[in-house]
């Protein structure tokens, strides 16, 4: 079974080989047909702290680190 990848950006870079990753994702409502944009943070592990706030980067799944942290940095993403 493939990993997940998501993209998003670093909202938090505080915590040490830690970044925080906010994902927006959007759908329709599916009795209201209104465009919904609902977000979530996860904890990414980020090995060399190379990530800073405003980063646009990708997420993989992976085994478990800590209590919170079970995705890690990949690469960054390019801005488009």
């Amino acid at each position: 079974m493939p990993k997940r990848v998501m993209q998003g950006t670093v909202v938090s870079d505080k915590n040490d080989k830690t970044v925080v990753v906010k994902i927006e994702r959007r759908f329709t409502h599916p009795v209201m047909k209104k465009t919904v944009r609902m977000s979530k943070k996860y904890q990414a592990h980020d090995e060399s702290n190379a990530c800073k706030v405003g980063d646009i980067v990708l997420i993989q799944e992976a085994a478990p680190m800590s209590k919170n942290k079970r995705w890690v940095v990949v690469t960054e993403a390019q801005a488009e």
